[in-house]
Protein backbone atom coordinates (compact mmCIF):
# COMPACT_ATOMS: atom_id res chain seq x y z
CA UNK A 1 0.00 0.00 0.00
CA UNK A 2 1.44 2.90 -0.91
CA UNK A 3 2.47 5.64 1.92
CA UNK A 4 0.45 9.50 2.11
CA UNK A 5 4.33 10.51 1.55
CA UNK A 6 4.85 8.86 -1.49
CA UNK A 7 1.64 9.84 -2.85
CA UNK A 8 2.38 13.69 -1.68
CA UNK A 9 6.11 13.13 -3.27
CA UNK A 10 4.20 11.75 -6.95
CA UNK A 11 2.02 14.70 -7.04
CA UNK A 12 5.00 17.65 -6.09
CA UNK A 13 7.00 16.05 -9.39
CA UNK A 14 3.39 15.81 -11.29
CA UNK A 15 2.93 19.97 -10.36
CA UNK A 16 6.55 21.01 -10.64
CA UNK A 17 7.60 18.64 -13.41
CA UNK A 18 11.13 18.81 -12.02
CA UNK A 19 12.62 16.54 -9.14
CA UNK A 20 14.47 19.18 -7.30
CA UNK A 21 11.92 21.47 -7.31
CA UNK A 22 9.25 18.72 -6.12
CA UNK A 23 12.20 17.87 -3.36
CA UNK A 24 12.29 21.59 -2.37
CA UNK A 25 8.08 21.68 -1.98
CA UNK A 26 8.32 18.75 -0.14
CA UNK A 27 11.32 20.37 2.34
CA UNK A 28 13.31 16.99 1.37
CA UNK A 29 16.59 16.23 -0.45
CA UNK A 30 16.08 14.93 -4.31
CA UNK A 31 17.69 11.43 -3.04
CA UNK A 32 14.85 11.10 -0.46
CA UNK A 33 12.56 11.85 -2.76
CA UNK A 34 13.51 9.95 -6.12
CA UNK A 35 14.34 7.24 -3.68
CA UNK A 36 10.81 7.34 -2.26
CA UNK A 37 9.26 7.36 -5.85
CA UNK A 38 11.43 4.33 -7.25
CA UNK A 39 9.75 2.43 -4.05
CA UNK A 40 6.64 3.26 -4.67
CA UNK A 41 6.67 2.40 -8.61
CA UNK A 42 8.32 -0.58 -8.02
CA UNK A 43 5.09 -1.36 -5.88
CA UNK A 44 2.33 -0.12 -8.22
CA UNK A 45 4.31 -1.85 -11.09
CA UNK A 46 3.79 1.53 -13.32
CA UNK A 47 6.35 4.05 -14.47
CA UNK A 48 4.73 7.31 -13.11
CA UNK A 49 7.22 9.57 -14.98
CA UNK A 50 9.27 9.75 -17.96
CA UNK A 51 12.55 11.08 -16.60
CA UNK A 52 14.08 11.37 -19.90
CA UNK A 53 12.22 14.55 -20.90
CA UNK A 54 12.40 17.90 -20.12
CA UNK A 55 10.35 19.11 -18.39
CA UNK A 56 9.50 15.71 -16.65
CA UNK A 57 5.94 14.02 -17.66
CA UNK A 58 3.91 11.51 -16.08
CA UNK A 59 3.46 8.66 -18.10
CA UNK A 60 0.05 7.69 -20.03
CA UNK A 61 -0.39 4.93 -17.39
CA UNK A 62 0.29 7.27 -14.43
CA UNK A 63 -2.85 9.39 -15.44
CA UNK A 64 -5.54 7.69 -13.69
CA UNK A 65 -3.09 6.74 -10.91
CA UNK A 66 -2.21 10.79 -9.86
CA UNK A 67 -5.77 11.51 -10.29
CA UNK A 68 -6.60 8.95 -7.57
CA UNK A 69 -3.55 10.04 -5.52
CA UNK A 70 -4.72 13.68 -5.10
CA UNK A 71 -7.95 12.51 -4.09
CA UNK A 72 -6.64 10.52 -1.26
CA UNK A 73 -4.62 13.50 -0.19
CA UNK A 74 -7.26 15.98 -0.20
CA UNK A 75 -9.16 13.48 1.87
CA UNK A 76 -6.52 13.09 4.28
CA UNK A 77 -6.25 16.45 4.65
CA UNK A 78 -9.80 16.94 5.31
CA UNK A 79 -10.02 14.31 8.16
CA UNK A 80 -7.02 15.99 9.33
CA UNK A 81 -8.73 19.47 9.24
CA UNK A 82 -12.05 17.94 11.07
CA UNK A 83 -10.18 16.53 13.81
CA UNK A 84 -8.40 19.71 14.39
CA UNK A 85 -11.68 21.48 14.44
CA UNK A 86 -13.46 19.06 16.66
CA UNK A 87 -10.50 19.80 19.24
CA UNK A 88 -11.73 23.12 20.28
CA UNK A 89 -14.62 24.47 17.80
CA UNK A 90 -12.47 27.44 16.21
CA UNK A 91 -12.11 28.49 12.70
CA UNK A 92 -8.60 27.53 11.77
CA UNK A 93 -6.28 26.31 9.07
CA UNK A 94 -4.56 27.55 5.80
CA UNK A 95 -6.80 28.76 3.10
CA UNK A 96 -5.30 29.80 -0.57
CA UNK A 97 -8.06 32.33 -1.54
CA UNK A 98 -7.79 34.08 -5.22
CA UNK A 99 -9.19 37.53 -5.83
CA UNK A 100 -9.93 39.10 -9.39
CA UNK A 101 -8.03 42.16 -9.64
CA UNK A 102 -11.22 44.97 -10.26
CA UNK A 103 -12.44 43.62 -6.60
CA UNK A 104 -9.29 43.01 -4.79
CA UNK A 105 -8.05 46.96 -4.82
CA UNK A 106 -11.46 47.93 -3.10
CA UNK A 107 -12.43 44.87 -1.28
CA UNK A 108 -9.99 43.62 0.26
CA UNK A 109 -9.20 46.90 2.55
CA UNK A 110 -12.41 47.12 3.48
CA UNK A 111 -12.14 43.45 5.82
CA UNK A 112 -9.01 42.42 6.07
CA UNK A 113 -8.13 43.54 9.18
CA UNK A 114 -11.37 42.33 11.05
CA UNK A 115 -10.75 39.32 9.59
CA UNK A 116 -6.90 38.85 11.11
CA UNK A 117 -8.81 40.15 14.72
CA UNK A 118 -11.45 37.76 14.33
CA UNK A 119 -9.85 34.52 12.95
CA UNK A 120 -6.09 34.65 14.24
CA UNK A 121 -6.17 30.98 13.84
CA UNK A 122 -6.69 31.46 10.28
CA UNK A 123 -3.78 31.71 7.53
CA UNK A 124 -4.92 33.06 4.65
CA UNK A 125 -3.43 33.55 1.54
CA UNK A 126 -4.63 35.78 -1.12
CA UNK A 127 -3.67 36.06 -4.64
CA UNK A 128 -5.07 38.59 -7.29
CA UNK A 129 -5.47 36.46 -10.69
CA UNK A 130 -7.81 36.57 -13.89
CA UNK A 131 -10.81 34.39 -14.16
CA UNK A 132 -9.31 32.02 -16.57
CA UNK A 133 -6.18 31.50 -13.74
CA UNK A 134 -8.70 31.01 -11.15
CA UNK A 135 -10.58 28.30 -12.93
CA UNK A 136 -7.78 26.73 -13.94
CA UNK A 137 -5.90 26.77 -10.07
CA UNK A 138 -9.23 24.97 -9.36
CA UNK A 139 -8.91 22.42 -11.59
CA UNK A 140 -5.40 21.82 -10.02
CA UNK A 141 -6.59 21.92 -6.45
CA UNK A 142 -4.02 25.06 -5.91
CA UNK A 143 -6.66 27.39 -4.35
CA UNK A 144 -9.38 26.79 -1.82
CA UNK A 145 -12.30 29.73 -3.19
CA UNK A 146 -12.44 32.50 -4.94
CA UNK A 147 -13.93 36.13 -5.19
CA UNK A 148 -14.79 36.91 -8.61
CA UNK A 149 -17.84 37.82 -11.17
CA UNK A 150 -20.70 35.68 -11.46
CA UNK A 151 -22.44 34.02 -12.72
CA UNK A 152 -19.69 31.22 -14.53
CA UNK A 153 -20.08 28.14 -16.27
CA UNK A 154 -19.21 25.37 -13.96
CA UNK A 155 -21.06 22.57 -12.30
CA UNK A 156 -18.44 21.83 -10.19
CA UNK A 157 -18.36 25.14 -8.27
CA UNK A 158 -20.58 26.19 -5.24
CA UNK A 159 -21.47 29.84 -5.72
CA UNK A 160 -22.50 32.17 -2.96
CA UNK A 161 -23.14 35.54 -4.02
CA UNK A 162 -21.63 38.49 -1.81
CA UNK A 163 -22.82 41.64 -3.46
CA UNK A 164 -24.05 43.07 -6.24
CA UNK A 165 -22.13 46.28 -7.74
CA UNK A 166 -23.34 48.53 -10.13
CA UNK A 167 -21.35 50.31 -12.92
CA UNK A 168 -20.60 54.16 -13.23
CA UNK A 169 -19.23 56.20 -16.11
CA UNK A 170 -15.97 58.51 -15.48
CA UNK A 171 -15.89 60.84 -17.59
CA UNK A 172 -12.89 63.99 -17.89
CA UNK A 173 -13.85 67.22 -16.93
CA UNK A 174 -15.89 69.06 -19.30
CA UNK A 175 -17.47 66.11 -20.97
CA UNK A 176 -20.57 67.31 -22.66
CA UNK A 177 -22.26 63.97 -20.66
CA UNK A 178 -21.75 65.39 -17.32
CA UNK A 179 -24.54 67.59 -17.67
CA UNK A 180 -26.64 64.95 -17.20
CA UNK A 181 -27.69 63.75 -14.15
CA UNK A 182 -28.03 60.21 -15.30
CA UNK A 183 -26.74 58.70 -18.40
CA UNK A 184 -27.82 55.61 -20.76
CA UNK A 185 -25.93 53.38 -23.08
CA UNK A 186 -26.43 54.88 -25.79
CA UNK A 187 -25.22 58.30 -25.37
CA UNK A 188 -21.56 57.05 -24.86
CA UNK A 189 -19.38 56.81 -27.70
CA UNK A 190 -17.35 53.82 -27.76
CA UNK A 191 -14.37 55.83 -29.21
CA UNK A 192 -13.78 57.81 -26.66
CA UNK A 193 -13.72 54.95 -23.76
CA UNK A 194 -10.42 53.66 -21.83
CA UNK A 195 -10.06 49.98 -21.38
CA UNK A 196 -9.00 47.16 -19.80
CA UNK A 197 -6.38 44.56 -21.12
CA UNK A 198 -7.86 41.68 -22.38
CA UNK A 199 -8.66 38.59 -19.92
CA UNK A 200 -10.54 41.06 -16.95
CA UNK A 201 -14.23 39.85 -17.22
CA UNK A 202 -14.81 43.60 -15.92
CA UNK A 203 -13.80 44.62 -20.06
CA UNK A 204 -15.72 42.21 -21.14
CA UNK A 205 -18.91 42.81 -19.16
CA UNK A 206 -18.48 46.39 -20.20
CA UNK A 207 -18.22 45.38 -23.74
CA UNK A 208 -21.29 43.52 -23.45
CA UNK A 209 -23.02 46.61 -22.28
CA UNK A 210 -21.75 48.47 -24.76
CA UNK A 211 -22.84 46.65 -27.44
CA UNK A 212 -19.21 46.42 -28.70
CA UNK A 213 -17.22 43.51 -30.42
CA UNK A 214 -13.66 42.97 -28.64
CA UNK A 215 -12.11 44.38 -32.41
CA UNK A 216 -13.78 47.79 -32.24
CA UNK A 217 -11.72 51.10 -31.93
CA UNK A 218 -11.39 52.41 -28.73
CA UNK A 219 -9.13 54.87 -27.38
CA UNK A 220 -8.45 58.56 -28.32
CA UNK A 221 -7.20 59.62 -31.72
CA UNK A 222 -3.84 58.12 -32.28
CA UNK A 223 -3.53 56.68 -28.96
CA UNK A 224 -4.86 52.70 -27.75
CA UNK A 225 -3.86 52.04 -24.69
CA UNK A 226 -5.32 49.05 -22.55
CA UNK A 227 -4.27 48.91 -18.93
CA UNK A 228 -4.52 46.11 -15.97
CA UNK A 229 -5.76 48.94 -13.91
CA UNK A 230 -8.81 50.44 -13.47
CA UNK A 231 -6.87 53.57 -11.13
CA UNK A 232 -4.48 53.93 -14.15
CA UNK A 233 -7.05 54.20 -16.43
CA UNK A 234 -8.94 56.48 -14.09
CA UNK A 235 -6.02 58.88 -13.68
CA UNK A 236 -5.84 58.97 -17.78
CA UNK A 237 -9.38 60.31 -18.02
CA UNK A 238 -8.66 62.85 -15.26
CA UNK A 239 -4.99 63.54 -16.13
CA UNK A 240 -5.40 63.86 -19.91
CA UNK A 241 -8.71 65.64 -19.58
CA UNK A 242 -10.18 63.53 -22.77
CA UNK A 243 -12.50 60.36 -22.88
CA UNK A 244 -13.68 58.32 -19.91
CA UNK A 245 -14.28 54.80 -18.36
CA UNK A 246 -16.21 52.84 -16.62
CA UNK A 247 -15.93 52.16 -12.91
CA UNK A 248 -17.86 49.24 -10.31
CA UNK A 249 -19.35 51.21 -7.47
CA UNK A 250 -16.60 50.17 -4.86
CA UNK A 251 -14.12 51.82 -6.80
CA UNK A 252 -16.08 54.68 -7.55
CA UNK A 253 -17.54 55.33 -3.95
CA UNK A 254 -13.80 55.29 -2.53
CA UNK A 255 -13.15 58.69 -4.48
CA UNK A 256 -13.63 61.65 -3.02
CA UNK A 257 -16.78 63.68 -3.01
CA UNK A 258 -15.23 66.29 -4.85
CA UNK A 259 -13.60 63.78 -7.69
CA UNK A 260 -17.57 62.11 -7.49
CA UNK A 261 -19.08 65.45 -8.42
CA UNK A 262 -16.50 66.68 -10.56
CA UNK A 263 -16.19 63.17 -12.47
CA UNK A 264 -18.74 60.59 -11.85
CA UNK A 265 -22.71 60.43 -13.60
CA UNK A 266 -24.83 56.76 -12.72
CA UNK A 267 -26.58 55.35 -14.87
CA UNK A 268 -30.46 55.40 -15.65
CA UNK A 269 -32.40 51.88 -15.17
CA UNK A 270 -31.65 49.24 -15.80
CA UNK A 271 -28.05 49.89 -14.20
CA UNK A 272 -25.39 47.91 -15.51
CA UNK A 273 -24.00 45.52 -12.61
CA UNK A 274 -21.88 42.83 -12.09
CA UNK A 275 -22.86 40.01 -8.95
CA UNK A 276 -19.39 39.14 -7.32
CA UNK A 277 -19.72 35.55 -5.68
CA UNK A 278 -17.29 33.88 -3.57
CA UNK A 279 -16.66 30.33 -5.19
CA UNK A 280 -15.76 26.93 -3.81
CA UNK A 281 -15.64 23.32 -4.97
CA UNK A 282 -18.10 21.35 -4.16
CA UNK A 283 -16.63 18.54 -2.35
CA UNK A 284 -14.79 21.25 -0.49
CA UNK A 285 -14.64 20.91 3.93
CA UNK A 286 -13.22 24.26 4.67
CA UNK A 287 -16.57 25.24 5.33
CA UNK A 288 -16.27 26.83 8.34
CA UNK A 289 -13.63 29.68 7.16
CA UNK A 290 -15.60 30.20 3.91
CA UNK A 291 -18.45 31.45 6.32
CA UNK A 292 -15.95 32.95 8.71
CA UNK A 293 -15.27 35.56 4.94
CA UNK A 294 -18.72 35.87 3.61
CA UNK A 295 -19.98 37.32 7.00
CA UNK A 296 -16.90 39.19 7.60
CA UNK A 297 -16.78 40.74 3.99
CA UNK A 298 -21.06 41.05 4.71
CA UNK A 299 -20.66 43.48 7.93
CA UNK A 300 -18.01 45.39 6.19
CA UNK A 301 -19.20 46.46 2.79
CA UNK A 302 -20.65 50.09 2.53
CA UNK A 303 -24.33 50.69 3.17
CA UNK A 304 -24.59 51.70 -1.01
CA UNK A 305 -23.79 48.53 -1.56
CA UNK A 306 -26.81 45.84 -1.51
CA UNK A 307 -26.16 41.96 -0.59
CA UNK A 308 -29.22 41.43 -3.33
CA UNK A 309 -30.39 42.32 -6.35
CA UNK A 310 -32.55 45.33 -7.55
CA UNK A 311 -35.26 45.65 -9.98
CA UNK A 312 -33.44 48.81 -11.44
CA UNK A 313 -30.46 46.74 -12.28
CA UNK A 314 -29.39 44.29 -14.82
CA UNK A 315 -26.29 41.66 -13.79
CA UNK A 316 -24.31 41.78 -17.39
CA UNK A 317 -22.98 38.09 -17.99
CA UNK A 318 -19.72 37.16 -18.12
CA UNK A 319 -17.99 35.37 -20.85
Amino acid sequence: MPSLIQLQYALAVDKYRHFGEAARACHVTQPTLSQQLQKLEDEIGIILFDRKLKPILPTPEALDFLRQAKAVIRESEKLNHVAKQAQDGSVRGDFRLGVIPTVASHLLPLFLKSFSRDFPMVQLFIEEMKTETILSDFTGDRLDAAILATPIEGTDFKVHPLYYEPFYAYFSAGHELLKHPLITRTQLDPKGMWLLQDGHCFKDQVLDFCALSNSEETGLGNIHFQSGSLDTLRRLVQQCNQGYTLLPALMALSLRKDEQTAHIRPFKAPVPTREISLIYRRDHWKLAVIRAIEETIASNLPAEINDRISKTHKVLEVR
